[in-house]
């Protein structure tokens, strides 16, 4: 059996070592260098890095003589599993998504959620008029963190000036470059990767003088609830991105469990083989 495992997520690197312990051949894509670094250190048999739209997907699973096609890609990405449906219908091979569980969130007057981060970056604007008199640059005290990726990091610098805003990245340079590019200072960008304790995330925010936070909803697995706790420890509110609703997900196989997932697919390879 030859898989397809779209990855760039800790869950898809855990589906990956238990297919490659288990004798599946695995093809990894991911869209950055440092995920194809992960994947193939996870036991991918190939690698592909880069975006593919479903046309690009269906010639790749058509020349790797792929059976089944995994899209364990980030619960925001809602374009890639959207070309990954539309490529498993056009070429006949066996769609199955992971979908990490959704965080729950808990009540609270510190926390709003928001659709989009259009939406988000407003809500952050009219949270900080509603604390201040006078414009946001100069009733800014404290300092945004920015806990949502590098991608999405225009849309406060949009908005808002870098210089109060404080970007947790991963450590690569095309995070580093672009943060730059968009003006954030030096000193205001932390470069780390790993899922953080409340503590570490609580010291960070004392540290950096943090007074909001923008995150999304990306699932535990993902360290969302060890930020909310730690910025409801603080005080701190948080504004949260929710995340899209894909209406091209529904009947089909969806797993939020690794384990029940590989097995799914184990159970299928021992069927085809008798």
């Amino acid at each position: 059996m030859k898989v397809l495992v779209m990855a760039g997520t800790s869950d898809a690197r855990e589906i990956i070592k238990c297919l490659s312990r288990a004798g599946v051949w695995v093809l990894a894509t991911a869209t950055t260098r440092h995920g194809t670094d992960l994947a193939l250190n996870s036991g991918a048999d190939k690698i592909l890095g880069g975006r593919f739209d479903s046309g690009q997907l269906v010639r790749i699973m058509k020349e790797n003589n792929v059976q089944y096609l995994i899209d364990a890609t980030h619960p925001f990405a809602s374009l890639a599993t959207k070309h990954a449906i539309d490529a498993s219908e056009n070429s006949e091979v066996d769609y199955i998504r992971f979908e990490r569980p959704p965080s729950k969130i808990p009540d609270s007057q510190l926390l709003y959620k928001c659709s989009s981060f259009e939406e988000a970056t407003h809500k952050i604007l009219d949270i900080k008029k509603g604390t201040k008199e006078g414009s946001l640059e100069n009733q800014v005290q404290g300092k945004i963190l920015h806990l949502a990726g590098v991608n999405t990091l225009h849309y406060l610098t949009e908005m808002i000036s870098p210089h109060q805003i404080v970007a947790r990245i991963l450590p690569s340079v095309y995070s580093l470059e672009k943060c730059l590019k968009m003006g954030i200072p030096h000193g205001n960008i932390v470069a780390m990767e790993g899922v953080f304790s409340k503590e570490f995330n609580k010291i960070l925010m004392k540290e950096y003088q943090i007074d909001l936070v923008l995150t999304k909803e990306s699932g535990d697995s993902g360290g969302f609830m060890s930020k909310i706790d730690a910025a409801l420890d603080l005080e701190i509110p948080v504004v949260i991105v929710m995340r899209p609703q894909i209406d091209e997900l529904n009947g089909r196989r969806v797993f939020s469990d690794v384990k029940a997932l590989c097995e799914d697919v184990l159970s299928n390879l021992s069927i085809e083989k008798s």
